[in-house]
């Protein structure tokens, strides 16, 4: 029988994606637009919000099996790789809000001069933290794209619509899956030698 996800992780998952859309459209380009006390505090504020989000997102999710709803048996390196790439993503997802929140607070405390060494360094990271967060997300849709094309159910249990999956016959899909299992099976052998 497959498991699905509770309505409740899947209003948490669709409406987390409002919010990111929401807090990369607004993002502030010029530290001088601080200036405005107004918006230094709805800055401050969605951070914090943000912030708590992803947190109380990461304690009700974890709760959840990486390919919950899965109608086939997925392999051991595949559920790492997945969990990796979860676990990265509420990691950036905490530190995009944390970087906002100093460079805030080095703004408030006079460093308003993008040039300056402490302040250029915490914006640098939220970049970062922001083309990396870009990257993931892009690797978990696609992962969650070729799921369904494989048909293996995890994609039936969070997403809404073209749910109605079956393992597929596709033969090109069957053929870069058996590579990706034996690529699978050659790291895993890898890594069980290394501990001999």
């Amino acid at each position: 029988m497959q498991i699905f996800h509770t309505p409740l992780a899947k209003v948490i998952h669709w409406s987390f994606i409002l919010l990111y859309s929401y807090g990369i459209f607004k993002q502030v380009d010029d530290l001088d637009n601080l200036e405005d006390n107004g918006l230094l505090i709805l800055e401050v504020s969605f951070a914090t919000v943000f912030l708590i989000i992803v947190i109380m997102r990461y304690i009700y999710m974890r709760r959840f099996e990486t390919f919950q709803g899965a109608n086939v048996p997925v392999h051991k390196v595949h559920t790492i790789f997945a969990k990796t790439v979860h676990r990265s993503m509420y990691l950036t997802f905490v530190m995009l809000p944390v970087t906002g929140l100093l460079i805030a607070g080095l703004f408030t405390q006079g460093h308003t001069d993008e040039d300056g060494f402490v302040i250029s360094i915490v914006l640098t990271l939220h970049e970062s933290f922001a083309v990396i967060s870009y990257i993931l997300i892009a690797t978990h849709v696609s992962a969650a794209i070729y799921s369904r094309l494989k048909g293996e159910g995890v994609w039936s249990s969070m997403v809404p619509i073209l749910n109605k999956e079956k393992p597929t016959t596709n033969k090109m899909i069957t053929k870069i899956s058996s590579v990706e299992n034996k690529i699978y099976d050659k790291v895993e052998g890898y890594f069980t030698s290394k501990k001999k």
